[in-house]
C-alpha cells in the first residue's frame, strides 16, 4: 500500500477519495474500511494524514465482493476466490447449501400449513422429532385379545415387580411397545415396559432388558381417552409421510397420567413415540 504526501503523483489514473468512491458504489465508508481491514479491497494509496484513495478500476473488484456477500459468501470464501480458487466451484457448493435450506424451509412451511388446517391448534397437536434415551426396563411380552385387555396387565406386572424388589427409575417411564407392523383389532402382540434402576433376574412373568437409545422418534402428546388415540396417530403418521421420514422400529405409547392418578379422562396424558429415519 503506497503512502506519501501526494497520491496523485503516483498514478496517472484518477483517484477518488473514500467518500466519493463509497457514494459512486452505493456503499458506506464503514464497509470500505472493513473490506480494507479484511484484506479484500485495499485502497490504491493512503496519504500520511490517513485519507484513502481508490481507482475507478477497483469498482469491479468491489462489485464482485458485494455480489458474493449478497449470496452470503463468507469473508474467507472471498479470500479463497481472490487467491485463485475457481469461483464456479464455490458457487456450486453454495447452490447445494441453498437447495438444502429451501428443502428444510419447505418442510417447515408444510408443517405450519398442516397445523393451520386443524380446527383447533393446541400443544397436543404438535409433532416433534427427538431422541429417546437408553433405558433399563422390566417388561412383559404377551398377546392380548384387544386394546382394553392391555391395561389389565398393569396391576399384575406391578405386583410381580414389587415381589422382585424392583425400583422404578425417575422420571417414571411406563410404555407399551407394539411388536408387529400394521394395525390389528385383536390378538395384538405387545410388550408392556416400566423403566427400572437396575437389571434383575428374569421371572416367569417379568423379564429385564436394556433398550438402546432411539436416535430419532416422531412424538406427539395425546390428551384424553385412549379411545381417541387414532386421531393422534393420524397426525403423527401424516407428519412422518409429509416430512420425508419412514418408520424404523417399534411404536411406543408412553403413559404419564391416567386412571391411576386422574379422575377425569380429559386429564389423561400419553405420548406416542415412533422411531423414524430420513429417507435418502
Amino acid at each position: 500500500m503506497d503512502q506519501g504526501h501526494s497520491c496523485e503523483k503516483k498514478s496517472q489514473d484518477t483517484l477518488y477519495k473514500i467518500g466519493m468512491f463509497a457514494a459512486m458504489n452505493r456503499v458506506t465508508i464503514k464497509a470500505l474500511r472493513y473490506y480494507d481491514e479484511q484484506g479484500l479491497l485495499k485502497p490504491a494509496c493512503v496519504e500520511e494524514n490517513g485519507y484513502r484513495y481508490y481507482l475507478l478500476s477497483q469498482c469491479a473488484d468491489l462489485h464482485q465482493i458485494l455480489a458474493l456477500r449478497n449470496m452470503e459468501f463468507s469473508i474467507e470464501d472471498i479470500r479463497q476466490i481472490q487467491a485463485g480458487k475457481p469461483e464456479k466451484e464455490l458457487l456450486q457448493k453454495k447452490k447445494q447449501q441453498i437447495l438444502k435450506e429451501i428443502a428444510e424451509l419447505t418442510a417447515k412451511l408444510a408443517q405450519v400449513e398442516s397445523y393451520l388446517l386443524e380446527e383447533q391448534v393446541d400443544s397436543a397437536t404438535h409433532v416433534l422429532i427427538k431422541s429417546i434415551p437408553e433405558v433399563i426396563v422390566a417388561s412383559m411380552r404377551v398377546t392380548v385379545e384387544n386394546y382394553n385387555a392391555l391395561f389389565e396387565l398393569m396391576p399384575q406386572m406391578g405386583a410381580e415387580m414389587e415381589r422382585l424388589g424392583c425400583e422404578c427409575a425417575m422420571p417414571e417411564y411406563c410404555f407399551t411397545q407394539y411388536l408387529e407392523p400394521g394395525y390389528k383389532e385383536e390378538q395384538i402382540l405387545i410388550e408392556t415396559c416400566e423403566a427400572v434402576t437396575e437389571l434383575k433376574q428374569d421371572s416367569k412373568l417379568v423379564s429385564f432388558q436394556k433398550l438402546p437409545e432411539i436416535k430419532e422418534a416422531a412424538c406427539i402428546f395425546h390428551k384424553g381417552s385412549y379411545d381417541t388415540f387414532p386421531r393422534s396417530y393420524a397426525k403423527v403418521l401424516k407428519f412422518i409421510e409429509e416430512n420425508g421420514y419412514e418408520i424404523c422400529g417399534n411404536i411406543r405409547e408412553s403413559y404419564m397420567d391416567g386412571v391411576w392418578n386422574k379422575d377425569k379422562e380429559e386429564d389423561w396424558l400419553s405420548e406416542i413415540q415412533i422411531p423414524v429415519h430420513k429417507i435418502k
